[in-house]
């Protein structure tokens, strides 16, 4: 076959083929672009959800408590955290092809040295070597979609990718459980450590290049700038800790919570999990849809963030007052609602230039994810201060008691943006006043010097 007959089926003929952004059909920024790293996000999602289900069973083989379960599942947001900023680096020097294709040859190792795992304190390092192989599956995928995409697309597109990750969520539930009835969870992993070996291939041999830009020198000015720019500073301020809780709580905690406060079977429990998770599929592509439905009709993206933000508190509330009316119901609107929290990404890649992109992505996550751990372990801590019954379950008290310190954190943030949103208003309501004082004085001193028929002719 012909070098021009394999670009016809979109195969690029030499790997890692260099491509114009703009040139790609639709359908190859799909195959090539968005689908490769789509994977690479579903598997990261995947693992990261993965210990809400295995939780029973970690805790039985390994004697865990509460807060020592809490820290070994976060171990891998804080591993994730700690690297971001090299990985914003790496991925703005070298690109999200070569970038991503190793690290997930990191998660692969990690993945099957956590099947061989005896001990917490390997487990520890395991799951924290999981989360550094996989702390630039999304912002790889940010990344090289926005170098294919035009601007505008970005919230939908995002959205879309999103939802692949809520589906590799999802899929760390009932489909895990299911799996676990066949095999034991350290063969499970041995299979997610090949599926992470897979999808760096896939994204190696399939992603096309975009023309090399010229490369600056990283400084700390540079972040500076990421983390001064007013949009970055305004979003994280509102959008951070809710995101972080999301994370958090979505991973691990709200399994617990239906096992010791709603007292749902471990089946029962795996089917609201698969539900939330599906619902995030359909609440990333909706979050996208309504995002751009607002823009065209000049309601800014952050206060369509607000407005989320404000929503998933209220969810959260039914879980500090114990809305037993409907625990199930209360599960699958904390991650259906909690999506809305991914909006930042699209907000703050429309405000950097595209130099900066991989940066201000990855300057963002390493604060969700250190929020994140620190969520997911500070709230085993809380629940970890009371007593379990002989079943071992916790009591309602702990969970409510925990909840409530995440709404007020949440709430704070909220607040100082709709301080900041009645500030800014009043500015323009004063300037716009002042600018009318200007213009009735220029009339007042005008009119008296313009000719009398012409005042004449004035209504009175």
């Amino acid at each position: 076959m012909t070098q021009a007959s394999w670009l016809t089926f979109g195969v690029p003929v030499v790997i890692g083929r260099v491509r114009r952004p703009g040139t790609l059909p639709g359908w190859q920024v799909f195959a090539l672009v968005f689908l490769p790293f789509a994977l690479g996000h579903f598997i990261s999602c995947l693992l990261r959800n993965v210990n809400a289900i295995l939780a029973p069973q970690l805790m039985a083989e390994l004697a865990l408590t509460p807060g020592q379960l809490g820290l070994l599942t976060s171990a891998y947001f804080l591993s994730f955290a700690l690297v971001q900023l090299p990985v914003g680096m790496a991925l703005d020097r070298y690109g999200p092809r070569r970038v991503q294709f190793a690290m997930l040859g990191v998660a692969a190792l990690g993945a099957l040295a956590f099947s061989g795992s005896r001990e917490l304190g390997q487990l520890l390092l395991a799951r924290a070597l999981m989360g550094v192989g996989l702390a630039g599956c999304f912002m790889a995928a940010v990344k090289s979609i926005s170098t294919w995409i035009s601007p505008a697309r970005l919230p939908s597109v995002q959205g879309y990718l999103i939802a692949a990750g809520g589906l590799g969520a999802a899929s760390a539930t009932l489909p895990v459980r299911l799996a676990l009835h066949y095999v034991d969870w350290r063969w499970l992993f041995i299979a997610l450590a090949g599926c992470c070996a897979i999808v760096g291939l896939l994204i190696f041999l399939l992603a096309p290049t975009p023309p090399e830009a010229a490369r600056k020198p990283v400084t700390l000015r540079m972040l500076a700038e990421v983390y001064g720019n007013p949009v970055f500073r305004d979003t994280a301020s509102l959008v951070l800790i809710p995101h972080a809780v999301f994370f958090g709580i979505q991973g691990l905690w709200i399994a617990r919570w239906l096992g010791d406060v709603a007292h749902f079977p471990g089946q029962a429990i795996a089917w609201l999990l698969y539900l939330g998770m599906a619902a995030v599929i359909f609440g990333a592509i909706s979050v996208g849809m309504l995002t751009e439905w607002a823009a065209r009709r000049g309601i800014a993206p952050l206060s369509v963030a607000a407005a989320g933000v404000a929503l998933y508190i209220a969810v959260q509330c039914g879980f500090v007052l114990d809305w037993a009316p409907s625990y199930q119901l209360l599960s699958v609107l904390f991650t259906l609602v909690g999506t809305i929290t991914g909006i930042e990404y699209a907000i703050v890649a429309q405000a950097m230039p595209p130099t900066l992109t991989g940066r201000a992505s990855t300057c963002l996550n390493l604060l969700i994810f250190l929020g994140a751990f620190a969520v997911q372990a500070g709230f085993g801590a809380i629940v970890g201060r009371w007593a379990p019954d002989a079943q071992q379950h916790y009591p309602a008290i702990a969970y409510r008691s925990a909840f409530g310190a995440l709404v007020l954190l949440q709430s704070a943030g909220l607040m100082c943006f709709l301080v900041r949103l009645l500030a800014r208003r009043r500015g323009r309501s004063a300037r716009s006043g002042k600018m009318a004082g200007i213009n009735s004085k220029e009339e007042y001193e005008t009119g008296s010097l313009r000719p009398s028929r012409q005042r004449e002719a004035r209504p009175d």
